[in-house]
C-alpha cells in the first residue's frame, strides 16, 4: 500500500513517465546522484584551495609534488585525494562504550542535512533540482539538522571532551540562527517572497539592483548574515565546538576514518548552501552584474557559483587570519550586538520602504 502511495505521488510529480515506474524513479535519483557528484568535486576543490590559500596567508607554499612514490600532482592538486583516500580506507573504530547506534547516525545525518539543503539553490533561471516557494525557509529549517546531527555525535561518544564540543555547538548554531534569519528577514520584506527564485527576479537589471544595495540597511544585514553563517558552520573565530586547543578535536574527537571525514565534508556543504544564500539573498544570485548582458543560462551559473566561492574564498581567508573567540565573546556578540542590531535593520527597512513607497 506504501509502495502504491509513493509511485501515485511520483506520477504526479512527473506525469511525463507515467506508468513507468523505473523511469520515475530514474527522475528521482538523477539529480541526487549529480548533486552528489557535485558536492565530492566541490569538497576535493575547496580543501585543495584551503591548503593553498592558507599556505600562502602563512608565507608557505602548501602542497606540492612529494617525489617518486609519494607524487601528489603537479602543484599538489592531488593532495585532497590521498587525503580523502586515506580517511577513507582507514579502520573505522567504535569505542566500547559509546552508544553505537546514535554514533553510527550522526555523522550520516550531518551529510544529509547539507546534502539536501542544496536541492533549493538555484544555479540558473531553470537549472534547480527543486523550485519551492519557500525555498529560503526551508534550507534554514533543514541547516537545524547539523544541531541535532552535533550533540548526537558528542553525546553518543561517551567521551567528556566531545560532550563539551556538543554542547557548546548546540548553544553556537541555536544563537546565531536568530541574527541569520533577522537578516533575511529584511530581504524577505523587501521582495515580498520565500522563494529563492522571485529573490533573484528582484534583482535582475544589474549591480546597483542587488538588494545589498538598495538602501543603507542592507549592507548591515548582509555582514550580520555573513558573521552569523560563520558561527553556524562552525568555522574561525567560532570554531569553539572542536577549538583543537582545549577540547581535543571537540564533538569528532572519538570518530575516524570516513565517518570524520563525512563531518568534514558536511562542514564544507554547509559553507557552500549558506554562501549560496548569501549570493542569492543579496547579491543578485545568478543575475549578471551588467543587466541582460552575459545573462545566457550558462552565464548565470558561472555567476551563481563565482559569488558563491568568492564568499567561500572569505570564509577561507578569515579561518587563516582572525584568532578564536571566547565562549563569552561569541555569545556577547551574538546577543548583545547583532540581535539588537538585526532588529533595528527591521524597524529601519520597514520605515525606509513606506516612506519610498
Amino acid at each position: 500500500m506504501t509502495v502504491d502511495f509513493i509511485f501515485e505521488g511520483l506520477n504526479q510529480l512527473f506525469p511525463s513517465f507515467a506508468g513507468n515506474d523505473i523511469f520515475l524513479i530514474l527522475a528521482m535519483l538523477l539529480p541526487f546522484a549529480g548533486l552528489f557528484g557535485f558536492i565530492t568535486i566541490y569538497g576535493f576543490g575547496v580543501i585543495y584551495s584551503e591548503l593553498k590559500v592558507s599556505s600562502f596567508i602563512q608565507d608557505k607554499i602548501g602542497p606540492m609534488g612529494q617525489g617518486p612514490g609519494l607524487h601528489a600532482g603537479k602543484w599538489g592538486l592531488l593532495q585532497p585525494v590521498a587525503d580523502g583516500l586515506k580517511l577513507f580506507f582507514k579502520e573505522d573504530i567504535i569505542p566500547a562504550s559509546a552508544d553505537k547506534p546514535l554514533f553510527i547516525l550522526a555523522p550520516f545525518l550531518i551529510f544529509i542535512g547539507a546534502f539536501i539543503s542544496i536541492i533549493a539553490v538555484p544555479f540558473g533561471e531553470k537549472i534547480i533540482v527543486a523550485d519551492m516557494n519557500i525555498g529560503i525557509f526551508y534550507v534554514l529549517g533543514i541547516g537545524s539538522l547539523a544541531v541535532i546531527a552535533v550533540i548526537l555525535a558528542g553525546w553518543s561518544s561517551n567521551n567528556k571532551w566531545a560532550l563539551y564540543g556538543g554542547m557548546r555547538s548546540a548553544a553556537q548554531i541555536i544563537s546565531y540562527e536568530i541574527p541569520a534569519g533577522i537578516s533575511l528577514v529584511v530581504v524577505i520584506m523587501l521582495t515580498s517572497s520565500l522563494s529563492m527564485q522571485e529573490i533573484i527576479s528582484y534583482q535582475a537589471g544589474g549591480l546597483f539592483n542587488w538588494v545589498i544595495f538598495d538602501n543603507p540597511f542592507m549592507p548591515i544585514a548582509f555582514v550580520i548574515y555573513f558573521i552569523s553563517a560563520l558561527a553556524e558552520t562552525n568555522r574561525t573565530p567560532f570554531d569553539l565546538p572542536e577549538s583543537e586547543s582545549e577540547l581535543v578535536a571537540g564533538f569528532v574527537t572519538e570518530y575516524s576514518g570516513a565517518r570524520y571525514a563525512l563531518f568534514f565534508l558536511s562542514e564544507y556543504a554547509n559553507m557552500f548552501v549558506v554562501s549560496a544564500v548569501a549570493a542569492t539573498a543579496f547579491l543578485g544570485g545568478w543575475q549578471s552584474p551588467f543587466s541582460d548582458f552575459l545573462n545566457t543560462p550558462i552565464w548565470s551559473m558561472f555567476w551563481m557559483i563565482s559569488k558563491t566561492f568568492f564568499l567561500i574564498f572569505v570564509m577561507i581567508w578569515i579561518r587563516w587570519t582572525v584568532p578564536r573567540l571566547r565562549v563569552d565573546q561569541l555569545m556577547h556578540v551574538c546577543w548583545k550586538v547583532f540581535i539588537p542590531i538585526g532588529l533595528f535593520n527591521i524597524f529601519g527597512v520597514a520605515i525606509w520602504t513606506v516612506l519610498r513607497g
